[in-house]
């Protein structure tokens, strides 16, 4: 271990590479290739996707922060698959409602077939979320809100694909493992944007060596 910390450059030198990295989008790259590999090989289940997203505390500036009542921060947002392997992970200001951030989190898409149905918790409950995702082949799939005025939409008996929206549960899970992500202290958006990256090819990796997602750690 000390021979191979010896041959490692200095801090600096490695913070610089990886600050490069984060600018010229060398680990979405790296993330898009497992990904459609994973693909290739029939790891991954695009047919029934999960979606969610977690609040993470900004002590530093920047931009994409946002004030909440929570305070200051972003939002990751993720869109697994039936596996609970990661299809898309994005960040956001934190300020943005939900159903704002779905079709951004498209743009981060990692293979080119869009999931039939995406299922959400009751923030995605949203008649012109429903319609515009429609438009691309994508049923939305949340329960109604409590306080809901308009009138049903959502089949029940497709509701029921709702208890398995625990898999994008476990996934940020798995990021929040580790504590590099719970606080952004970045002031470079790219650089923050990359930790997420990070954490969700080391997912992919228990993939590659037959573990299954359930023995996977970060």
């Amino acid at each position: 271990m000390a021979h191979a910390a010896a041959e490692l450059p200095e801090l600096q030198t490695v913070h610089r590479r990886f600050q490069t990295w984060c600018r010229d989008a060398v680990l979405r790259r790296v993330l898009t290739d497992v990904a459609n590999e994973l693909r290739d090989r029939g790891a991954l289940n695009e047919e029934e996707c999960f979606i969610d997203a977690t609040f993470v505390m900004a002590k530093g500036g920047g931009l994409e922060i946002g004030a909440t009542k929570r305070g200051k921060g972003m939002k990751i947002m993720a869109i697994v698959d039936r596996h609970g392997l990661p299809l898309s992970v994005s960040t956001h200001a934190a300020n943005h409602h939900e159903v704002r951030l779905v079709q951004l989190c498209f743009d981060f898409y990692m293979i080119e077939a869009k999931p039939e149905n995406l299922i959400g918790d009751r923030a995605y409950d949203s008649d012109p979320l429903d319609a515009e995702l429609r438009k691309d082949g994508i049923e939305m799939i949340a329960p109604h809100r409590c306080n809901r005025s308009k009138p049903p939409t959502q089949d029940r008996r497709r509701l029921s694909r709702y208890m398995r929206r625990w898999l994008v549960e476990r996934f940020f899970a798995w990021l929040q493992w580790q504590r590099r992500i719970l606080i952004r202290w970045e002031y470079h958006t790219a650089v923050s944007k990359s930790w997420p990256t990070r954490a969700s090819i080391s997912c992919k990796q228990s993939s590659y060596s037959g573990s299954g997602p359930e023995e996977l750690r970060i």
